[in-house]
């Protein structure tokens, strides 16, 4: 029987939520680590020939009006991903990219919109050429990373998140993911070094926070660990994982009432959260307030269950089991 608390995929636990920023861009956010900064584009302004370019102004004119339709569909693939229209923004952005090869802009945005479809390899590529057309867009380095160290590969995401932070030292993204790479090569000094300097330039952003407190957990540093955690939490209050990992210390050190609190938090966060109903279950049974425990491992049962997690709704059912027992002993 299962009594200690489920685990959780912690890269696929870091979500960057959303932060207003003051430039052309929608909106910045990261999705598993990746950088939404979708880049607006001014229209291009109409340029004087020099002298010296009249001898072919048919050819001038051509890369022009290139130029032109590049940005034009970018600014309109933009426009698509405000109203939702995912597929439709995609087909934009790729068919920016094949006018304008050299639109650094076009194949961004496109490994954007291909990242948020779901298309992680694709994204890559995407991400991959805006480098090639702009050797310094620090940027599309770290969501190349980003997407790199999704797909496990270590080695290159660390390469090219290193460049990223060569290019622009304050781009917090950048040492997140740097962070990231490092935590799961299991240098924890340098993870931690990572997610301070991402917590430094991004401020707003609650997964560095949440992430440096998980490597002090691994290092063994409960109280270092709690303090990260409560500084995600503080950053964004409805943090289901950072309330979650709180809880659970909180359980490890016995205290139970405080411990229950955090595990209520993470389920109004997310109430399809099975973990927080299963931890506070535990909690309950600790406390014997055996039908208080039913209730929410049954709920914890129907979560996993309707999840396809059916080895941690097995362990939910054991307890489940466990509670009905003790309660039919003590009524």
């Amino acid at each position: 029987m299962k009594t200690k608390l489920p685990r959780r995929n912690v890269v696929q636990a870091s979500r960057w939520r959303r932060q207003d920023v003051c430039l052309t861009v929608l909106r910045f956010r990261t999705l598993l680590g990746i950088s939404l900064l979708f880049i607006f584009l001014p229209p291009t302004p109409v340029l004087g020939i020099p002298a010296a370019s009249v001898v072919k102004p048919m050819l001038y004119a051509q890369a022009q009006t290139e130029v032109q339709a590049g940005l034009d569909l970018v600014n309109q693939g933009l426009q698509l991903i405000q109203q939702g229209k995912l597929t439709e923004a995609i087909a934009v952005f790729r068919q920016a990219s094949q006018i304008d090869p050299g639109l650094a802009a076009a194949h961004y945005n496109l490994g954007l919109a291909l990242r948020q479809d779901g298309q992680l390899q694709p994204s890559a590529d995407a991400f991959y050429q805006a480098t090639q057309a702009d050797p310094n867009f620090a940027l599309a380095f770290a969501n190349l990373g980003a997407a790199l160290l999704e797909g496990n590969n270590l080695q290159q995401a660390k390469d090219y998140l290193g460049r990223a932070i060569q290019l622009n030292p304050k781009l917090g993204v950048a040492h997140y993911n740097f962070g990231l790479v490092m935590a799961q090569q299991g240098a924890l000094d340098q993870a931690i070094a990572s997610f301070k300097q991402a917590m430094q330039y991004s401020p707003k952003a609650p997964e560095p926070a949440y992430h440096l407190g998980l490597a002090y957990l691994k290092k063994g540093a409960v109280d270092e660990a709690k303090k990260a955690l409560q500084k995600a939490i503080q950053i964004s209050p409805k943090y289901p994982e950072a309330h979650y990992d709180l809880g659970s210390i909180l359980l490890s050190q016995g205290d139970l009432n405080a411990a229950l609190e955090a595990f209520r938090k993470a389920a109004e966060a997310n109430s399809r959260y099975a973990n927080a109903y299963y931890a506070a279950g535990l909690v309950f049974l600790r406390q014997n307030r055996y039908s208080d425990a039913q209730r929410v491992l049954k709920y914890a049962k129907d979560l996993y269950a309707a999840q396809g997690n059916t080895e941690w709704a097995n362990y939910a059912e054991q307890l489940l089991e466990r509670s009905r027992n003790s309660n039919a002993q003590y009524p």
